[in-house]
């Protein structure tokens, strides 16, 4: 995994970013898509919101997805492979990188047919605790004329466009790159989250 963490770590120092194909392996992809679809099922996806604490607010004209939190200590063993992997890369990162990372928060997403989330940054204005995003995609078979592609803006770059094939992580500074969700044709599932300095 150390190769993995490294290609990572280049990826952001370098251009701000990185998106890596099969971040995890196809079980793990699936039985975590499986633990979304039941969520879903169970009505236990609920509207995101844009902003936090008292500026809190929900709005499908700025993002459209549905979200469902992981637990720290969740009892199922797909998540606790998951949330043991990115545990690993947040070690790795202090240890070679000197980050201060010391908690994390992830959750399930899915973005229905026609839905999107317009450009923004993850770093809340009053908040500066994400320090690095982690977007791993669940979806099966995508295709290009699927939508749902996930668009980074680095600075002094230009835009970079990954789409959400399911294994797929993409990695990036949550104060620095602005991004955004185009419109998706299909359903478009993935486990997002941010690691954290508090």
């Amino acid at each position: 995994m150390e190769a993995l963490f490294e290609s990572l770590i280049d990826g952001v120092l370098e251009h701000q970013f990185t998106s890596v194909p099969d971040f995890l392996p196809p079980a793990l992809v699936a039985g975590l898509r499986e633990n979304l679809q039941t969520r879903l099922q169970n009505g236990q996806m609920h509207p995101a919101g844009i902003g936090r604490a008292i500026g809190h607010q929900t709005d499908a004209s700025v993002r459209g997805d549905l979200i469902s939190w992981l637990d720290d200590q969740p009892e199922n063993p797909f998540e606790q492979e998951f949330l043991a992997t990115v545990l690993q890369f947040s070690d790795y990162l202090n240890r070679t990188c000197y980050t201060g990372l010391n908690a994390m928060e992830f959750h399930y997403a899915i973005y229905g047919p026609g839905s999107f989330y317009k450009r923004h940054k993850d770093q809340f204005r009053s908040d500066s605790g994400r320090r690095f995003s982690m977007v791993t995609y669940l979806n099966e078979d995508w295709l290009p004329i699927d939508g749902g592609a996930l668009v980074l803006y680095p600075e002094n770059e230009g835009e970079v466009v990954f789409f959400p094939e399911g294994g797929r992580m993409t990695f990036f500074k949550s104060d620095v790159v602005e991004h955004e969700v185009l419109p998706t044709l299909r359903p478009r599932m993935s486990l997002t989250g941010w690691l954290k300095s508090v």
